[in-house]
């Protein structure tokens, strides 16, 4: 699973697509069916990348990406982001056993299946992430083999760089004072 450049935005609703950044803020692209294009201030937007994400856990915390790809792999059905408390409770008992139930509130639950919803159909969901064995064997693969050009040889009479080893001295600015 690739989530490498999907990000959240604080006081944005859904996921965003990290396209660039400029002076004036990052460049985003909706990943809803409306794909708008904003520009996040730098100063007063605070992003966070789906793939830093940590969930509480009683021993350690829990990397979004696993919880998301034990969603994938769970047998049973996925519950609805609307659904109650409890039945949420239940399903993430199941796809993140160890999480912590009194820091993990049904509204972080909620908003964790909203993302799922939105990624679940994207091709970037089933990709391997960069860096995964999966990857780095795809990568060996596609790699041709050929012979590198040997480099150029220099014509005999090229002259060779030069390079400045001092800076030119500055003028010194003297003024001379007379006696009063």
């Amino acid at each position: 699973m690739n989530l490498r450049g999907i990000v959240a935005v604080s006081g944005r609703p859904g996921l965003f697509k990290l396209i660039g950044q400029n002076k004036a803020g990052y460049v985003l692209e909706g990943l809803d069916a409306q794909k708008l294009k904003i520009v996040a201030n730098i100063s007063n937007t605070k992003l966070a990348s789906l793939e830093d994400i940590t969930i509480y856990g009683e021993d350690e915390e829990l990397k979004l990406v696993d919880v998301l790809g034990n969603i994938v792999a769970t047998k049973t059905a996925v519950p609805d982001a609307k659904a109650d408390g409890n039945t949420l409770r239940k399903f993430f008992i199941e796809v993140a056993p160890n999480h912590d139930q009194e820091k993990v509130y049904a509204s972080d639950m909620k908003k964790i299946l909203t993302w799922y919803n939105l990624l679940k159909d994207l091709p970037l969901f089933t990709e391997a992430a960069p860096g995964t064995e999966e990857e780095s064997a795809k990568v060996e693969e596609k790699v041709d083999v050929k012979p590198k050009a040997a480099p150029k040889a220099k014509p005999a009479n090229a002259k060779a760089p030069t390079s400045k080893t001092s800076a030119p001295a500055k003028k010194a600015n003297m003024t001379s004072k007379k006696g009063v």
